[in-house]
C-alpha cells in the first residue's frame, strides 16, 4: 500500500514512493486535467522546489512530464511556495511546487496550482482520475530543458512596495534560517523595511520545522538567542516558507492563530476564515465582524474565503493554526494596494505582526497578553496509521460513550462535540481537546485549550498519553 495521498495541501508521501514514475505520472495527470478543461491547452507550467535533498530530482522529473504533456516547463529553482503561486497568478499559468513542507526529509510532495491559485478537492479527484486513465508504466530519460525564471524578486517587491520603508525601523529581528527556502528573502525584506535582521541557525541539511509541533530544541534555541542578543523578535518559517514562526523578545513563540489574528487586525479585516483548530477566543464578540470556521487545510480555507466575499465582506483574511495567512481580497492602506494572494504565506504575517508591534510601541509579549487568547498547545503522535486515529475518534464521538465519559470525568465530562474535522470536545471545566489525523503524514494531532499554561500542559500530556494507549 502506497503512502502517497492528497492531504491538507498537495500530494505527499515517502520519497522512495514518490521519486520516478509516481512523480512523472501524477504531473502528467495534472497537465491532462488542465488541457481537458481548456484552462491551459498550451503554455507554461512553473516549477519550484524547497531545499530538501530529494527535491531537485523530483523537480526534474516533473519538468519532463510537463514537456511530454505538450506544455512548457519553466524552472523557478529554490523558491518559497507563495512566491511561486504569485508568479503563476501574475503570468496566468499553472505551477507545481516540489515540497514536503514541514515533514521529515525522507518524505516529499507536490503542490499543484492553476493560474487562479491552489487546486481544490474537485481538482484533486480529477488528477487521480486522469492518473488512472493514463495508466503510465514507464518514465522516459530526463532530457527536458526548462528555461529559468526569477519568481522571487516580484514576491519581495510585493511587500517592500506595500509597507512603508520605515515600517520596521529600529527593530532588531533574529531570523532562524535553518533549511527554510525563504531564509534569505525574509532578511532582504526586513532590511528593506528598516529592520536589522540577524541571521541565526542556518543549516546545510534539511530540518523539519513544524510550526504546530515545535521541537524542544527549536524552543531552546529561541530562548538562548533571546538571552544572548537584544532582539525585538525572532522569526522563521517552515521548509517551503508558507507557515510563519514569530517569537517575542523572550524567545517565546506566539501561536500561529494569534499571529494570524494580529495580521487580520493590522490589515483591517472585516471577515476572517480559519479552521476549527484555531483558538476559541477568535469567536469572542467584537473582535472581528464575521468569523467563518472550516476544516483544516488551505483548500477549505479558500472555499470559506470565497463564501465570505460572496456574502459582502470587503477585507477577507484566512489563516490556520499553523500561522499561514491567505489573503482573500485586495487591501489598501495609506494609498498602497496589496493584491489578494489566496495561498498560504509566511511573509505577510511576519511583517504584519512586526509592523503592528512597531506602530503600537509595545513588546510582542504585551500584545500577546492583551489578545486574551486561551492557552493553546498542540503536539502529535507519529507513526499512527489513519485508520487507528479514525477508530479512536469514532469511539469517542458515538460508539463508546463510556470511554468518553470515563476519560474526561476528571474535567467534569464532555459538554459539547464538534466533528467537522476530527473530534473537538468541550469539557465542563472550560477546557477543550481536539483529536484529528494529519492530512500529510501518519500522525495523530492533539490540540488543547485551557485557562492557564499549567492546565494546558497537563491536559495535553494527559491526552497524548490517552491517545497513545488507545492507538498503539
Amino acid at each position: 500500500m502506497t503512502s502517497l495521498k492528497f492531504g491538507t495541501s498537495g500530494l505527499r508521501g515517502l520519497v522512495s514512493e514518490l521519486v520516478g514514475l509516481p512523480t512523472y505520472s501524477h504531473v502528467r495527470a495534472f497537465c491532462a486535467m488542465l488541457r481537458d478543461d481548456d484552462t491551459q491547452a498550451q503554455g507554461e507550467v512553473l516549477i519550484g522546489r524547497d531545499l530538501r535533498s530529494s527535491s531537485p530530482l523530483i523537480a526534474a522529473q516533473a519538468a519532463q512530464a510537463v514537456a511530454d504533456a505538450g506544455l512548457v516547463p519553466v524552472d523557478c529553482g529554490a523558491v518559497p511556495t507563495p512566491a511561486l503561486a504569485l508568479a503563476a497568478m501574475t503570468r496566468g499559468c499553472a505551477a507545481i511546487m516540489v515540497t514536503g513542507s514541514h515533514i521529515p526529509d525522507d518524505r516529499n510532495g507536490l503542490k499543484f496550482y492553476r493560474a487562479q491559485g491552489e487546486i481544490d478537492k474537485t481538482d484533486e479527484a480529477q488528477i487521480l482520475a486522469w492518473h488512472d486513465r493514463l495508466g503510465l508504466s514507464t518514465i522516459p530519460t530526463l532530457q527536458a530543458k526548462a528555461a529559468p525564471y526569477d519568481a522571487l524578486t516580484a514576491y519581495k517587491a510585493r511587500y517592500a512596495d506595500f509597507f512603508d520603508s520605515s515600517a520596521l525601523a529600529g527593530l532588531t529581528v533574529g531570523v532562524y534560517q535553518h533549511s527554510s527556502v525563504g531564509r534569505d528573502a525574509i532578511c532582504d525584506v526586513l532590511a528593506a523595511l528598516g529592520a536589522k535582521p540577524l541571521p541565526l541557525g542556518r543549516s546545510d541539511s534539511f530540518i523539519p520545522v513544524d510550526t504546530e509541533a515545535l521541537r524542544p530544541e527549536d524552543e531552546a534555541l529561541a530562548r538562548q538567542w533571546a538571552a544572548e542578543q537584544r532582539l525585538d523578535a525572532i522569526v522563521s518559517t517552515d521548509g517551503d516558507a508558507d507557515r510563519p514562526l514569530v517569537a517575542d523578545e523572550r524567545g517565546v513563540f506566539l501561536r500561529g492563530d494569534l499571529v494570524g489574528a494580529l495580521t487580520a487586525q493590522f490589515l483591517g479585516a472585516d471577515a476572517i476564515v480559519t479552521p476549527v483548530t484555531s483558538n476559541s477566543a477568535l469567536d469572542r464578540p467584537g473582535l472581528f465582524a464575521r468569523v467563518f470556521r472550516t476544516r483544516v487545510g488551505s483548500p477549505y480555507v479558500i472555499a470559506g474565503m470565497e463564501q465570505a466575499a460572496s456574502e459582502g465582506a470587503a477585507v477577507v483574511v484566512g489563516f490556520e493554526a499553523n500561522g499561514g495567512v491567505l489573503l482573500g481580497s485586495d487591501v489598501t492602506r495609506d494609498g498602497r494596494m496589496l493584491p489578494a494572494l489566496p495561498t498560504r504565506d509566511a511573509m505577510l504575517p511576519i511583517l504584519s505582526t512586526l509592523a503592528l508591534k512597531a506602530r503600537q510601541g509595545k513588546l510582542l509579549s504585551e500584545i500577546a497578553t492583551e489578545a486574551r487568547f486561551a492557552v493553546a498547545l498542540s503536539n502529535r503522535l507519529q507513526e499512527i496509521p489513519q485508520d487507528r486515529t479514525a477508530a479512536l475518534i469514532a469511539r469517542l464521538d458515538a460508539d463508546d460513550a463510556a470511554l468518553r465519559d470515563d476519560s474526561f470525568s476528571g474535567h467534569g465530562g464532555v459538554v459539547a462535540r464538534d466533528c467537522r474535522d476530527g473530534l473537538r470536545l468541550t469539557l465542563a471545566d472550560g477546557g477543550t481537546v481536539h483529536f484529528r489525523a494529519s492530512g500529510n503524514a501518519p500522525e495523530l494531532r492533539v490540540y488543547v485549550e485551557a485557562a492557564t499554561p499549567a492546565l494546558a500542559e497537563a491536559l495535553l500530556a494527559e491526552n497524548l498519553a490517552f491517545a497513545a494507549a488507545q492507538t498503539r
